[in-house]
């Protein structure tokens, strides 16, 4: 019996012995309590062991042969791994120290990382560097395996280009249909622009399938990323051209003028030639060619003369300060009546405008048809009659008057003294007569003078000449 107690308790020894050095070497072994060693019969109880750390601390204790364990595992791990067969480790109280060098910056983090993760380590202190050297690098061995990468991604490439090219040319295809796109756009210009964008939309979309074969979608959206960003910039620096565009795009929806119309744009007058993407041509009344941007076309005040026939011209005359104004509108609203070019309806008019220092200023109107009739032409005829008729009816136009004043040391004038009341009124003076239009005036041509129109005329049924496409479309209404 003693000897099977004392095999007991030798056993029992074994069993503590070997479970208290398992647990040193485990990180388990900060978590559980230290078994009971079993005692000799006379003994009536074990010594508790002190109590373990909390989760997370570093334990008081290291088994023998733990660092030499833990070097073993790391040079184990890192021997697997070829960007690390020059990193060497040393482990003293659980502290790895890792140095050597590794061919890129990542690998370094990366073999801090591994050795962290080993069982039993504190800490890492990290020495490690990047080889600079072309031979540690591996520069050369890395750019061929690039190139054999791209050798081998020849076959898949020639397909996602090939996918891409059979996507733009449907989108071409489809472009192409002018005859629909004339016909659901209400003009040529709109035509055009949807179809580029139906051209832009297949390329856009081809590129995209294709990356997607490639696998390179990050690519892309990198790629659309900067060219949203450099489509902003380009869109502030293009400010004007962008707005020039858009304006013309109005223009061409609008027709706010048709081919050789005559109109004045701000302060450019002529008549229309043709409307382009960018500009307005005009020829002016002295034969030359003007340009006006669209922006500014869509933005000035247009009068067009050609839409109305009837046009009105109005000047202005002066009577002497002693006639009678009413008599002489009577007279001037007859004397235009009677020339054949003035409509008589409206009728001619006749106004007086205002009361001068030495004359009454009258505004003389009247109506003309420019299809029939110049307006400059009609209105020099229209002065030159009711002049002629004002002076034959005895109304005076005069010339600016001036008084001069002399003090009494002033010799008297060697003038005939006019006592007063002994100036008699000129006869008929004042008093309206029948009005006469000379032959010149009433027989003199004021046809409508086409020079201008005819050189348009001319210049639009010319071939063309690498000149821009009119966007004016006469089937459409004007605005």
């Amino acid at each position: 019996m003693p000897q099977l107690r004392l095999y007991v308790v030798l056993a029992g020894l074994f069993l503590a012995l070997s479970s208290t050095s398992l647990l040193a070497a485990s990180p388990l072994s900060a978590a559980l309590p230290a078994p009971d060693v079993a005692s000799p019969a006379d003994a009536p109880s074990v010594a508790p062991t002190p109590a373990a750390p909390a989760t997370g601390a570093i334990a008081d204790t290291q088994d023998a042969g733990a660092d030499a364990r833990i070097v073993r595992r790391i040079e184990g791990i890192f021997g697997e791994l070829p960007a690390f067969r020059d990193v060497r480790a040393q482990v003293s109280e659980g502290v790895v120290t890792l140095s050597g060098t590794v061919p890129q910056d990542a690998d370094i983090a990366r073999a801090e990382a591994i050795a962290g993760r080993v069982s039993g380590v504190v800490t890492v202190e990290n020495h490690i560097e990047r080889d600079l050297s072309v031979s540690g690098s591996n520069a050369v061995g890395t750019l061929a395996d690039r190139t054999q990468s791209f050798v081998r991604m020849i076959p898949l490439a020639g397909v996602a280009l090939a996918i891409w090219a059979v996507i733009a040319l449907i989108g071409y295809l489809i472009a192409g249909v002018g005859a629909l796109w004339h016909r659901i756009a209400p003009n040529s210009f709109l035509a055009e622009l949807i179809a580029s964008a139906i051209r832009f939309v297949f390329v856009i979309g081809g590129l995209v399938v294709a990356l997607d074969v490639l696998g390179a979608t990050a690519l892309l959206s990198a790629v659309l990323g900067g060219a949203g960003v450099i489509g902003i910039a380009l869109g502030f620096a293009m400010r004007d051209t962008i707005e020039n565009y858009v304006a013309s795009l109005m223009l061409s929806l609008r027709q706010p003028f048709r081919a050789n119309d005559h109109v004045v744009i701000d302060s450019y007058e002529g008549r229309v030639i043709r409307l382009t993407s960018r500009a307005t041509v005009l020829m002016t009344l002295d034969g030359n060619h003007l340009r006006i941007p669209n922006s500014t076309v869509f933005k000035a005040v247009i009068v067009n003369f050609t839409r109305n026939p009837a046009r009105r011209f109005d000047f202005l005359l002066g009577i002497d300060a002693d006639d009678d104004p009413d008599a002489a509108r009577a007279l001037g609203r007859e004397t235009m009546a009677a020339l054949p070019f003035v409509l008589a309806e409206p009728p001619p008019e006749a106004r007086t405008e205002e009361v001068g220092d030495s004359n009454i200023v009258i505004c003389f109107l009247g109506w003309i048809d420019q299809r029939e009739t110049d307006w400059s032409k009609a209105r020099s005829r229209a002065i030159a009659a009711v002049k002629g008729a004002l002076e034959q009816g005895g109304f005076a136009l005069p010339e600016p008057i001036y008084r001069l004043r002399f003090d009494e040391r002033t010799p008297p004038l060697p003038v005939q003294q006019i006592e007063a009341g002994s100036v008699q009124p000129v006869p008929g003076k004042g008093k309206p007569v029948a009005p006469s239009v000379t032959a010149s005036a009433a027989h003199e041509d004021v046809r409508p003078s086409d020079e201008v129109a005819g050189m348009v005329s001319r210049e639009r049924n010319e071939p063309d000449q690498g000149q821009e496409k009119d966007l004016l479309d006469s089937s459409r209404p004007v605005e």
